[in-house]
């Protein structure tokens, strides 16, 4: 068990110019406060991705520290990541569950069907994992090259865009209000430095809150503020959990986003890697494998999904700590706060029309993320092949050309993931006959 976890040891360099190895540690109160710094980096996410999909944010708060602290046992504390809800899931669960109610917080009445997938998803993914310990990565990269996790992580953007756009469509005050929110994130995106940048979502929906708060409560305008349910709100007990119902549908819609999760996850630790000086291959497997049984468990509590958080690599980039000792803080942290009701009906409190511009942002960003895997990547389109597996996975995913087999309904999302899959392999024979 010694070899499982590196030999911890003691930080004596200048903080100030010398980065935090992952196998090194700070006084206490350092670490303290850097882990709860890493809690609020992915605090704005993992709170917008359940409400979005009608899950209970106080539930994913709470498995996000779970998690965490798992995912670091189960790599023997050598990967330095936080597990958070996946945006990967909130099209798919939609599309399983008829959610209609996106952006307002109201609860998903089909939550234990999406669990069921969220379960298989977590699966899949840690039998990727188990595979990858055993044969290394290079066949996830032939099966997924850039053309297609470029395209697959642009359509989980594009794919949400309607739902997003229409839960404010008809009020003026909330198009307004949406607005505005795009517009606090964006100053904090473009006009702020290092950590505050980081905290786009969170500083963003934070002052559009206060913005809505003067603008209803105070002016009159719009629908007010009830802040009646967080007085009422006792400052601990127990988040609601939800068994997971069998339902095939759900697991077909849902489980091909292993594959996202893979390719997030596999990019995540190449990038910390690259950060951290240290050769971090030898644990992709593991991470996968973590990450995996993480979105497992998730699931089958009525959580999200989880994955790496990128949030939290642009902190260890800011800060150059890397030690993975202070993301156990981060998820003693998460577990404390996912334990309090107060806490979970202040986020309750957020309008539908700052939810919406906030999804805005980040459906937003999760398009650009797939162009800019083809940027980075430089993706050819000069090439036909290429040309076609991005053009169609794109127009199949947003327009949700979904495909059913009997009853099963695979989504547009899902739809789209397996053609891109699918084109790419058949294209590819041309190259093996040449």
């Amino acid at each position: 068990m010694s070899n499982w976890f590196p030999k911890w040891r003691p930080y004596t360099g200048d903080i100030n110019s010398q980065p935090v190895g992952t196998n090194e540690y700070l006084p206490p109160a350092q670490s303290a406060v850097l882990g709860i710094q890493h809690t609020f980096a992915m605090f704005g996410s993992t709170v917008l991705a359940p409400f979005l999909m009608g899950f209970e944010p106080n539930l994913a708060i709470l498995m996000s520290g779970i998690c965490t602290i798992l995912f670091f046992l189960m790599t023997g504390g050598r990967v330095p990541s936080y597990l958070g809800s996946s945006f990967g899931f909130i099209g798919v669960v939609i599309a399983a569950t008829g959610y209609a109610a996106s952006g307002t917080g109201a609860a998903n009445p089909n939550i234990a069907a999406a669990a069921s997938g969220i379960m298989a998803c977590g699966i899949i993914y840690a039998i990727f994992g188990l595979l990858v310990m055993v044969t290394g990565t290079r066949w996830i990269e032939k099966l997924m090259p850039p053309v297609v996790t470029g395209a697959v992580v642009m359509i989980i953007g594009l794919n949400l865009a309607p739902v997003t756009v229409k839960s404010v469509a008809g009020n003026n005050f909330n198009m307004w209000m949406a607005l505005v929110t795009v517009l606090c994130m964006g100053v904090v995106a473009v006009f702020t430095r290092g950590l505050m940048q980081r905290l786009l979502l969170l500083l963003g929906l934070v002052s559009s809150y206060f913005i809505y708060f003067i603008v209803s409560n105070v002016m009159g305008y719009g629908t007010a503020i009830d802040f009646k349910p967080i007085q009422d709100a006792a400052w601990f007990g127990l988040p609601s959990f939800h068994s997971p119902t069998f339902d095939m549908n759900a697991i077909l819609i849902i489980a091909p986003i292993a594959l996202i999760l893979v390719a997030e996850n596999l990019g995540h630790i190449k990038a910390v890697g690259a950060m951290t000086g240290e050769n971090l291959d030898p644990q992709i497997g593991k991470a996968f494998f973590a990450d995996g049984v993480a979105t497992t468990l998730s699931g089958g509590v009525g959580a999200p999904g989880m994955t790496t958080y990128g949030e939290n690599i642009g902190v260890m980039a800011v800060t150059r700590v890397y030690s993975t000792v202070v993301f156990v803080i981060a998820g003693v942290f998460a577990i404390f706060l996912g334990f309090s009701p107060k806490f979970g009906a202040v986020i309750h409190t957020i309008p539908t029309a700052i939810l919406t511009g906030a999804s805005i942002v980040v459906f937003g960003l999760i398009t650009i993320a797939g162009a800019k895997i083809w940027i980075e990547n430089k993706v050819d389109f000069s090439k036909n092949k290429n040309l076609m597996v991005a053009s169609v996975t794109i127009i199949l995913g947003t327009g949700d050309f979904a495909l059913q087999f009997g009853d099963f309904n695979l989504g547009g999302i899902g739809t789209a993931t397996f053609a891109a899959l699918i084109l790419n392999w058949f294209f590819s024979l041309k190259d093996k006959s040449e």
